[in-house]
């Protein structure tokens, strides 16, 4: 093995930068999970009418990461981050504006289309700033940053917040001024695009990129992340309290095991697949988030049990994500296609697993039951494994070794 390269500042800042803008995106797009239940209640909306909700931004986001990150290999990733950026952190606080169920449904598709975006280019300039030994770890950390401000820190302050009478409309301004302050930064750091001059065409790019095996089975392995992780943190809060009668502080502390135990899985086996190999971190994460899953259906009002076998499936649910979206999905094309190939397979996840699958859980849940939500994502994860095993190993010295890896089908 080759000895790895050194760190430099120029790698520190932009990774930290690009974390940092993630980790915006993910509060924008979960503080509202925390919140459904007094929403719900203000505004009149149903179980339905929240899995609309969500499904409406993971829908616009998938979307936009299918043309935006084309676009970002064309134009560069920096103007795209940018305006991204610029445009989700003016929109967060005309969520606290609606009225009702349209005008939330409108905002959603609206910021949707910005953190759409922002995902795909992000990921590629995580990998343009490192080495081929540090893929996994910085994509890792950069990837991290959405489930530990989105998912862990969030839910934390948000449930303190309306537990102290805050009303919700205001919580959404909090998070206007970060927003504009990390896209000045990210303009100041990230190095701008050496622009191409060969002809490009956006559906030959999307052709060329589906020519790969591993790209078709990371599409259909979406599905199966997204399912889990969009119905678990849209409908366990109603779980939770509806169910089985926690509170909103409970309920709160609760759903922050998704952000810290994907901010564990992300960091520590993202850069465990540097060492031992994408695919088998990617076999023993399918089984955990299946196996954990399993175990929480059968759990009760036990808090502490709750969080710990919550934190156990986004342990290993996110990193399925970020190990799909990014290293690779990117090393299985050239690196011309990086952002296109992150932006096909995250599309297919959000239009799929994070647009219809909560509107299907909605459904679930309004005609069934809240308590049987969980059936669905426990479905999705039996054949995610099965896609796991399927793939190919993408890691750079692999490929050094072997000339079976990465070739076209």
């Amino acid at each position: 093995m080759s000895r790895a390269s050194p760190v430099t500042a120029r790698e520190v800042r932009g990774v930290l930068i690009l974390s940092l803008g993630f980790g915006l995106v993910g509060i924008d797009r979960f503080l509202i999970s925390t919140m459904y239940p007094t929403i719900a209640r203000d505004l009149n909306l149903s179980y339905g009418d929240i899995g609309t909700i969500t499904g409406a931004l993971a829908i616009a986001w998938g979307i936009a990461a299918l043309f935006m990150g084309n676009l970002s290999d064309r134009i560069g990733q920096r103007r795209v981050l940018v305006v991204s950026l610029v445009a989700f952190s003016l929109l967060i606080g005309a969520s606290g504006l609606a009225a009702g169920l349209a005008g939330l449904v409108v905002v959603r598709l609206i910021m949707g289309f910005a953190d759409g975006a922002f995902t795909p280019a992000s990921i590629a300039a995580t990998i343009k700033l490192s080495p081929p030994e540090r893929h996994g770890r910085n994509v890792g950390l950069q990837q991290t940053m959405l489930v530990l401000f989105g998912l862990g820190l969030s839910p934390l302050l948000i449930g303190a917040l309306l537990h102290h009478g805050v009303d919700w409309r205001y919580i959404f301004l909090l998070f206007l001024i970060p927003g504009l302050i990390v896209a000045w930064l990210t303009w100041r750091i990230i190095p701008p695009h050496q622009m191409d001059t060969a002809p490009r065409n956006s559906f030959a790019d999307w052709q060329d990129v589906l020519r790969y095996r591993n790209i078709r089975l990371l599409m259909a392995g979406m599905l199966c992340w997204l399912t889990c992780l969009i119905t678990t943190s849209a409908f366990l809060p109603s779980y939770f309290v509806n169910h089985l009668k926690l509170d909103t502080g409970q309920m709160g502390t609760v759903m922050s095991a998704i952000g810290f135990g994907a901010m564990a899985g992300t960091i520590l086996l993202s850069a465990l697949s540097d060492r031992i190999g994408r695919r088998p971190v990617m076999v023993i994460s399918s089984i955990g988030v299946l196996l954990s899953l399993t175990l929480l259906s059968f759990i009760g009002a036990t808090v502490h049990l709750l969080f710990l076998c919550l934190f156990a499936v986004h342990f290993f649910n996110n990193a399925l994500i970020t190990m799909t979206v990014g290293p690779i999905a990117i090393e299985t094309v050239p690196p011309r296609l990086m952002a296109t190939a992150s932006g096909v397979v995250i599309a297919t996840g959000e239009l799929l697993g994070g647009g219809l699958a909560p509107m299907l859980g909605g459904e679930v849940a309004e005609h069934f039951g809240i308590e049987h939500i969980l059936r669905l994502p426990i479905l999705m994860m039996a054949i995610g494994v099965l896609l796991c095993i399927a793939l190919r190993e993408t890691r750079p010295e692999s490929i050094q070794t072997s000339s079976l890896n990465g070739r076209l089908t």
